[in-house]
């Protein structure tokens, strides 16, 4: 697989000025500190850290907003804060809480002016737009001035401007923050359309850990400026794991189970939460022979304890 992003000892620092006026003093904060990671042509993969973790900072080296203290990375086969006009040509680039579209221009108006940016040829323009129209459902509000769209609508927009020039590489911050379920839904379901039928390449960040379990295969873990984590969901729960959680429901409301290897955390009725630390189908056996039980769920850990966890450790 070829790489597109290669990231080798990645460092960013900052000097900060703290004190009173005439008595400053400076120290350097280390906000990135030897990361190093390869995304190769073609996969979705979720960049995750908490604040303050160096996430952004990374992303904004990777697309040359930011200049390396040390270290190496190359995207698209280019030094991103050295060749940064080039590298504007092949990715596309959506920041959840900011919008590249003209506030009081319509849409249709904001996408071709877009089109002047990157150079697109008028023909190739036509056909994307048509193309991103059609899947992103932009033709009820291509008319409206972008200050007068919901949140959903102007995300699919700022999607429709990252696309119009075709990069092979989507580069996503937080892309659905403040959207409700439904609007959520429609973008993931066309980034896996994207990454499917084009062959995109997708890095996303996000707050929102049911984006990168629909989304993404891989996940890369930043903390404390450092690289924690990099694979899939099934190792990312092996490395931090938390417990599975048996769901039992009885005939009849009861006091709390007492089982060995779990531990009940929650009643509501007949139904009640038991938190496993010993064999599962043990624990099912114990808890079918002493009770009248018309249904049991066993329950994965969600991601988002896997992930709490993993930020729990300690700082290396």
């Amino acid at each position: 697989m070829t790489a597109i992003i290669e990231a080798d000892g990645l460092g960013k620092d900052f000097v900060l000025s703290e004190g009173p006026l005439f008595r400053r003093t400076r120290r350097t904060v280390r906000a990135v500190d030897d990361v190093g990671f390869t995304v190769g042509e073609g996969e979705m993969v979720g960049y995750l850290g908490p604040n303050g973790a160096g996430k952004s900072t990374t992303m904004k080296m990777l697309i040359g907003i930011l200049t390396p203290s040390r270290g190496r990375v190359r995207v698209a086969g280019l030094e991103p804060s050295r060749q940064r006009t080039r590298l504007a040509a092949r990715i596309g680039v959506v920041f959840g809480q900011r919008t590249t579209l003209w506030w009081d221009l319509p849409l249709r108006d904001s996408l071709a002016l877009t089109r002047h940016l990157y150079r697109v040829p008028a023909a190739d323009h036509a056909r994307r737009l048509a193309e991103l129209t059609e899947v992103l459902e932009l033709g009820p509000f291509l008319r409206t001035p972008v200050r007068q769209l919901s949140l959903g609508q102007r995300m699919r927009g700022d999607l429709a401007a990252a696309l119009l020039h075709a990069p092979p590489l989507l580069v996503l911050d937080e892309p659905t923050i403040g959207l409700d379920v439904v609007s959520k839904s429609a973008i993931r379901g066309f980034l896996l359309r994207l990454n499917a039928e084009h062959g995109t390449t997708i890095l996303l960040t996000t707050h929102d850990l049911g984006d990168v379990e629909r989304l993404c295969r891989r996940v890369v873990v930043i903390d404390h400026g450092r690289l924690a984590f990099d694979g899939d969901l099934a190792g990312l729960r092996a490395t931090a794991p938390s417990p599975r959680t048996l769901v039992v429901d009885l005939a009849e409301p009861a006091p709390a189970i007492a089982a060995a290897g779990a531990r009940t955390v929650r009643v509501e009725g007949p139904r009640q939460w038991l938190e496993l630390s010993g064999n599962p189908a043990a624990v099912i056996a114990e808890v079918a022979r002493s009770h009248r039980v018309r249904d049991l769920t066993l329950r994965e850990p969600d991601i988002e304890d896997v992930v709490a966890r993993l930020y729990a450790r300690p700082a290396p």
